[in-house]
């Protein structure tokens, strides 16, 4: 898959950037655990902006606030607000003897993972505070009574299928005609990484309801059209 690809691109705005121009970020970004690509967040920065006026923006799966700087920081400067959902107990590769477990992020008192306090550090340090809205629950549950219009949606939850189908059929019908669906870490080789992410990306295009706007390294970004 090639690095980026562009369609055409409904990101033309005053706040258009080129990928490659570094942003004024309230941190050291790379001070933040986490796994997202630097030009992948610039790419987030520019759609949160762009998704401004559509209605607030939404992550699923946020660990300990790297992507949530980078949407949360575009919402800030658009007067927008960012809901990010995540339960911090970790996904299944966090978990005591997988890959990616990271012992600092270990609750020896409940014996589970919980990347809670150290998001709520980050949000502290980036002061997003006021422009960040954590919700701290499973997505499912998060949007068993979800009625909020969405501008943007990023989904980079579990990687299982079934937490990847959950997330993206629990928020994709929040969208609103226009709203942006992203999704993280989409590879087309199975010998590259994980094949949920993409099979849901396969879906929404499948869906008719979405359509590709632009890839960036592995992160996919849709435009809902319907």
């Amino acid at each position: 898959m090639e690095t980026t690809h562009s369609l055409d691109s409904p990101l033309d705005s005053p706040l258009d950037f080129s990928l490659d121009q570094p942003l004024e970020l309230p941190l050291d970004i790379e001070s933040v655990k986490g796994f997202l690509d630097p030009q992948e967040g610039r790419a987030l920065y520019r759609l949160a902006a762009d998704a401004s006026d559509l209605g607030p923006c939404l992550e699923v799966g946020s660990y300990c606030g790297k992507s949530t700087v980078y949407l949360g920081s575009a919402c800030k400067l658009m007067h927008n607000s960012l809901f990010a959902v995540d339960h911090h107990r970790g996904s299944e590769e966090h978990q005591p003897g997988e890959e990616y477990h990271d012992s600092d992020l270990f609750d020896s008192r409940s014996n589970l993972m919980d990347s809670f306090h150290q998001f709520r550090s980050t949000m502290r340090a980036a002061d997003l505070e006021d422009v960040v809205v954590p919700v701290v629950a499973p997505s499912a549950v998060a949007a068993r009574h979800w009625n909020t219009p969405l501008g943007m949606v990023f989904i980079d939850g579990g990687h299982s299928l079934e937490a990847a189908l959950t997330d993206y059929r629990s928020w994709s019908r929040h969208i609103v005609p226009g709203g942006y669906l992203a999704i993280h870490d989409i590879f087309p080789n199975p010998e590259d990484g994980g094949q949920a992410p993409y099979e849901i990306y396969k879906l929404a295009l499948a869906s008719a309801q979405f359509e590709l706007v632009q890839m960036v390294k592995t992160l996919g970004i849709l435009r809902r059209i319907q």
